[in-house]
């Protein structure tokens, strides 16, 4: 019984000897890489969120590239930990296939009954990482428009100019309209009796659009000198003229209003008639005489 017990001790001595000589190595090879794997990852992820912050557009943008930096993180050190774990395991000669095979039916599991979400997630990645709005921005998307508010990795919200609150799932944003970027642009269309000299119309216009393009208080919020393209429409009782004006982000129904309040002051002062509905009455014949 003592010499079985020998052999026993000597075996598992001769095994512990024959680990240490090369698992452990493996062991402290792997950990240490991991390690730094990890502190690399944090590193780059807090460098992005430094630099967006020096960019111009820092003070809207922290907030997504802080999200988008966090979710990098937390997803790239889960896989380094994960693969990380399946090397321990083989340094410890245990078999990671039914592991694996475990892992994939639970994924496959949670992939069908959270396939909303995880469409929420992925979209909601692409819209970061890709910037295709900002808070601050006016979009329009799913049927909603308004301000953004706030996009995290699941929902946007957006703030509509009644005040309404709107929380949209980002799996429902397929197509967006981003009427705030770079720049927007007013579109005027002045309507003026059909009897008014149309040359006489448009130099107006053109006066009241470059007077608002001096104008200091106005100026700056001007991309680009306004246009009079010339007449849009044409009916039996009044012309369509446009105006285009393109403005800074934002300053778009501003602009648009200042430019209504000037044209109607030109045109009484000019006594150039506006355009209306023909006006149809109806009524009824009196009786005819016998």
């Amino acid at each position: 019984m003592d010499h079985k017990w020998a052999d026993v001790f000597r075996d598992w001595h001769d095994d512990l000897i024959w680990w240490v000589r090369h698992g452990v190595p493996k062991l402290v090879v792997i950990l240490v890489l991991a390690f730094v794997l990890i502190r690399l990852l944090e590193i780059v992820t807090r460098k992005l969120v430094e630099l967006s912050k020096r960019s111009t557009t820092g003070a809207v943008r922290v907030p997504q590239i802080r999200t988008l930096a966090g979710v990098i993180r937390s997803f790239g050190v889960f896989l380094i930990v994960f693969i990380t774990a399946l090397q321990v395991l083989q340094v410890f000669a245990i078999d990671i296939k039914p592991l694996l095979a475990s892992a994939g039916i639970a994924g496959l599991a949670i992939g069908f009954g959270a396939q909303t979400l995880v469409k929420d997630v992925i979209n909601g990645f692409f819209i970061l990482a890709e910037n295709q709005f900002e808070v601050g921005e006016t979009v329009r998307t799913a049927g909603v428009q308004g301000a953004v508010e706030e996009i995290t990795m699941r929902r946007t919200i957006l703030r509509d100019v009644d005040g309404t609150l709107h929380v949209v799932p980002n799996s429902k944003i397929e197509i967006v309209s981003n009427m705030t970027r770079d720049w927007s642009q007013v579109r005027l269309h002045i309507v003026a009796d059909y009897n008014e000299d149309s040359d006489r119309v448009i130099e107006l216009l053109h006066e009241v659009a470059q007077e608002f393009y001096n104008d200091p208080a106005f100026h700056e919020d001007a991309v680009a000198e306004p246009e009079v393209p010339g007449i849009e429409r044409v009916t039996s009782t009044e012309v369509d003229y446009l105006m285009l004006v393109k403005v800074r982000p934002g300053r778009q129904y501003t602009v648009a209003r200042e430019l209504r309040r000037r044209i109607k002051v030109c045109f009484e002062k000019n006594h150039i008639k506006a355009g209306g509905p023909a006006q149809v009455f109806v009524g009824q014949l009196p009786p005819s005489k016998k």
